[in-house]
């Protein structure tokens, strides 16, 4: 997702530590293509890993299957909820990267590549105490694959121009997003913004509703 940022930026000298000195590397691993590519490449890796874990210790079924499908609607909702209010909210470091991303849309500003993986961890880990292992790591393996789905979706939107006119319509919904940056969180999917009231309604000017009016009549 992108959305990191260096906080230690400008022209400002001063002497760092050596934690410091690693968060400085991490950030800027962070806005390169190294890292951007990794990522997906890391978190595929790891979704495969969870899958076959999971079917591993789950009998490959139809609740298997259930399962897999509900870590992607899962992700839908936490993609909008780090986009709404992480991304756009008041954490400086990710709001900032992220900022930056609006600024430079084609950029390649992006989470270090081990981050998502760490805060899937830290939720997978603690579920496999209550919960079957096999179940949770099928369930994180849909989140996984969910996040490797819109990393490749959001670099699509942005470098590419899709002919199918319902590509076009699933692109320029985000774009919109770069120009009203209250509206259409959802990169992967309006769901949320529907349930949740943030998806973007275009305001019908009075002059045009009232020429469309004068057409209508004159033409009865």
């Amino acid at each position: 997702m992108v959305g990191w940022n260096n906080n230690m930026q400008g022209g400002d000298t001063f002497k760092i530590g050596p934690a410091d000195a690693v968060l400085d590397a991490v950030f800027r691993l962070s806005r390169t293509h190294t890292n951007y590519w990794l990522e997906s490449v890391f978190d595929t890796t790891l979704g495969v890993a969870l899958l076959s874990a999971g079917l591993r210790r789950h009998v490959p079924s139809l609740s298997a299957v259930l399962l897999i499908f509900l870590g992607l609607f899962l992700f839908s909702f936490m993609e909008y909820v780090f986009h709404r209010w992480v991304f756009h909210g008041s954490l400086r470091p990710m709001a900032r990267g992220h900022a930056s991303h609006h600024s430079n849309p084609r950029g390649y500003d992006s989470l270090p590549f081990f981050l998502p993986a760490l805060m899937l961890f830290c939720v997978v880990a603690p579920c496999t105490l209550l919960v079957p292992a096999g179940d949770v790591w099928l369930l994180a393996s849909g989140i996984a694959f969910g996040y490797v789905a819109y990393g490749l979706g959001h670099f699509m939107i942005h470098h590419r121009r899709f002919r199918h006119a319902g590509l076009r319509h699933w692109a320029a919904r985000h774009h919109v997003h770069h120009h009203h940056p209250d509206r259409n969180f959802g990169v992967t999917s309006p769901l949320w913004d529907v349930v949740l009231g943030t998806r973007y309604a275009p305001r019908r000017s009075t002059s045009s509703a009232s020429a469309r009016s004068a057409s209508d009549t004159s033409t009865r």
